[in-house]
């Protein structure tokens, strides 16, 4: 038993967002004429719905509607008595030439339908290719699409920034067209108690992010790093770099912008759990100049990360801003935390058995 409870897999934490943004949530208990909804914005309807369903809605509609006016089609012929086989009395006049079944009744329906065409049959083909190839062009130039060209960073990082502990975050614009206005946000999302015994299921914070030029409005030509100041006024203030990976809350950033080219506005959005989120690295450069002058991203270091000297906690680092308890060895060997003080240090040598208690 214990040998295969070793083999068991860790449980993979539970989020609201996924890495792509799309949202991790469930309705149920929907009274029946909210469903109603849905089919009364019959058009926001069919845009969202998946490709398969729509191509499965083009062919049917075609097919269901050929096949409907080729039994109307049947029902004159025979009514009429134009069917091969039917008795006709003498100077008979044919309604429908050349039918003698259903299947020519139904390849007369198709021809009438997707050639020239005449009345209403054709006015009805003509509505639904045209409402089919609306929702076709519709679903491709959704804004979610252009968000597929925003990438996130795979973790974040904790470490110093400009003299404060910060959380960095890098985000890039992989078209060479800008997204305008640009504005980035974040909430931290995660189940709270309230002060009279209450739990509160997905309770959001805000957090602010800032890049060195702003959080608003930004020129977003190149990638960036967002940083998040872990103070007082932050929900990160009481974590330390031991007691993170035990937390259980999800950080969901948000990047809101227009689209240069269509002028439509789209969001990109990821999460972070506690597990994504590196105590003690910062990113590595990216940005450089070619021997030409021109300005290269490489994005193989986009979200690579390397050790570097940080606070074991954002307390530690008000009590010590410049790290004096770290001593150099520690700082050669790229320890990505400081000294507890309050620690002794000792010496143990080889010949002290260190099993006996």
């Amino acid at each position: 038993m214990a040998g295969s409870a070793g083999c068991e897999e860790p449980l993979r934490p539970t989020r609201l967002v996924d890495k792509d943004g799309r949202c991790n949530i469930e309705f149920g208990n929907i009274k029946y004429r909210n469903h109603l909804g849905y089919v009364v914005d019959f058009w926001t309807t069919f845009v969202e719905v998946r490709w398969r369903y729509v191509l499965l809605m083009f062919v049917a509609s075609f097919i269901g509607s050929w096949f409907v006016f080729s039994l109307l089609w049947y029902w004159i012929a025979q009514s009429n008595g134009d069917l091969m086989g039917q008795n006709r009395a003498d100077g008979h006049v044919r309604c429908v030439d050349n039918m003698d079944g259903l299947t020519t009744a139904f390849l007369y329906s198709l021809e009438t339908q997707t050639t020239i065409g005449y009345g209403g049959r054709s006015l009805i083909g003509v509505f639904i290719n045209c409402f089919i190839c609306g929702v076709i062009l519709a679903k491709i130039s959704l804004p979610k699409k252009r968000a597929k060209t925003v990438t996130f960073s795979d973790t974040a990082v904790i470490c110093l920034n400009k003299e404060s502990l910060c959380l960095l975050i890098r985000v890039a614009n992989l078209r060479k067209t800008l997204l305008i206005g640009s504005q980035i946000y974040g909430k931290l999302v995660r189940t709270t108690t309230t002060a009279d015994g209450d739990t509160v299921i997905l309770d959001q914070v805000d957090i602010d992010f800032v890049v060195d030029a702003g959080k608003d409005n930004l020129f977003f030509v190149c990638p960036m790093t967002l940083y998040h100041a872990i103070d007082r006024s932050s929900p990160f203030y009481e974590l330390s770099a031991n007691s993170l990976p035990q937390q259980d809350f999800e950080l969901v950033v948000f990047l809101d912008g227009t689209a240069e080219s269509t002028s439509s506005s789209c969001q990109v959005r990821t999460s972070y759990v506690p597990q994504e989120i590196q105590w003690g690295h910062s990113f590595l450069p990216i940005i450089s100049r070619t021997k030409t002058g021109k300005y290269r991203v490489d994005f193989s270091n986009f979200s690579k990360s390397v050790r570097v000297t940080t606070p074991h906690c954002a307390r530690c680092f008000e009590k010590d801003p410049d790290l004096t308890g770290c001593n150099a060895e520690d700082d050669q060997q790229e320890k990505s935390g400081i000294d507890n003080l309050g620690f002794q240090v000792i010496d143990i040598h080889d010949s002290v058995d260190v099993t006996k208690m």
